[in-house]
């Protein structure tokens, strides 16, 4: 095969790729190597070319054996940690043996496997503290405790609140698997939002005043529709005006206001904006990029204190994405925090 031939075969090819000749010169570098390694490898020895000792060692070993190695490559590729299955073979050509380098990213599946990594590891620890305090409370009932009538009562109350965490994380552990499976599919239906909203307020009032909490309703009065899922979109509201209350300080106001705007920014068109504003602690605004993610908290104490799983606010940003909406966070410690679904109109 002609050099001009090799050169066009591998320009087609869509990963990068690296031909080392028998006299350890590059012979050929397709566009996406060379986006990784830099121009201007042609005719250069590979080890001032590829530098990476593992790369080096692949490329003399193949040459010596001529026999196929892979290898991984880790790198930084635009601002981000890359990982690449380093494929070499060795190849024969007009000019004597060769070796080809093929580079497969690999990075996204690394991360997948990261992140199913993190999430055992987290559903693990987050039923393994109420599983320990369920069998050492059942323990001592069996023993030491079994006539303590005022031990017995304390315990099971311990044991009811710790069980209910459980099923309170398997149900929202079901909740967030739904909610990912069906996110690509855009609901159909039409339902009002303003309806919505207060249909979610309804029985969290009684909650309000538990807290000594004001939970206040202002905005669009109107009907406004969206389409959507009325179940889920009612879950969303529940959690953002749940965590309000729970978050806010005795003594002030949750407020949730919609409103209605013909052109919404982010569509382009018109839109509905829901706000949830609390008055409560507020929080560093550094946490808010990770305030979506499965299990992060920015108080683990005392969110668990407070019954929260850790996975509501990535349910109600899966929802919101189904919904092509938008969820944006705001909050400065001491001033309370803001969430905003912001939904397009039909």
């Amino acid at each position: 095969m002609s050099h001009e031939l090799t050169k066009s075969v591998l320009a087609a090819v869509p990963v990068p790729c690296v031909l080392v000749g028998h006299d350890e010169r590059v012979l050929t570098v397709n566009a996406p190597a060379q986006a990784l390694f830099g121009p201007g490898g042609e005719g250069r020895h590979y080890y001032t070319y590829l530098r990476q000792p593992a790369l080096l060692d692949c490329v003399e070993t193949t040459l010596r054996l001529r026999s196929t190695r892979q290898i991984r490559y880790l790198t930084t590729d635009m601002n981000r940690d890359a990982t690449f299955e380093v494929s070499a073979s060795p190849v024969e050509g007009s000019s004597g043996e060769a070796v080809l380098l093929c580079f497969e990213d690999v990075t996204q599946l690394e991360q997948a496997g990261e992140i199913r990594r993190d999430f055992v590891a987290n559903v693990s620890h987050e039923l393994k503290t109420p599983l320990t305090a369920l069998l050492g409370f059942i323990e001592t009932l069996g023993g030491a405790a079994r006539d303590d009538a005022q031990a017995r009562d304390r315990f099971l109350a311990i044991m009811l609140r710790e069980a209910e965490r459980m099923n309170r994380l398997v149900r929202d552990l079901l909740s967030l698997s739904r909610v990912e499976s069906e996110e690509r599919m855009r609901p159909t239906e039409r339902v009002d939002i303003v309806r919505l909203v207060n249909n979610a307020a309804a029985p969290l009032r009684a909650i309000a005043d538990d807290a000594e909490v004001e939970l206040e309703l202002i905005g669009h009065k109107a009907p406004v529709f969206v389409q959507g899922d009325e179940d889920q979109l009612t879950q969303v509201f529940t959690n953002l005006i749940e965590n309000g209350i729970k978050y806010g300080t005795s003594g002030t106001k949750v407020t949730v206001a919609v409103t209605y705007t013909h052109r919404e920014l982010a569509f382009r068109g018109p839109g509905v904006r829901v706000d949830v504003i609390d008055y409560g602690e507020g929080f560093d605004p550094v946490h808010i990029p990770r305030l979506t993610e499965r299990f992060y908290r920015v108080d683990s104490h005392r969110s668990r204190e407070m019954g929260g799983t850790g996975l509501g606010l990535a349910i109600v940003k899966h929802i919101v994405n189904r919904h092509r909406g938008r969820f944006r966070i705001e909050s400065q410690i001491g001033e309370g925090s803001k969430f905003s679904v912001v939904l397009p109109v039909d």
